[in-house]
């Protein structure tokens, strides 16, 4: 199994995912995920930090 707080895949910027609010990679320890399901599909959302994560659900 794969731990899922871990930076697999994600070592560079060009790799890793994009922060929703602002566009940024969503690298290193402030980085921010929300995750849930809606209609049996998981949903996710990578944030760059909290702030951007604040800002987006305005």
């Amino acid at each position: 199994m794969v731990d899922p707080t871990s930076d697999l895949g994600e070592d560079d910027e060009a790799s890793a995912p994009r922060c929703e609010n602002c566009e940024e990679p969503a690298l290193g320890v402030g980085r921010r995920t929300l995750t849930w399901v809606e209609n049996g599909a998981v949903e996710r959302r990578n944030f760059c930090g909290e702030a951007c994560r604040k800002e987006w659900e305005r």
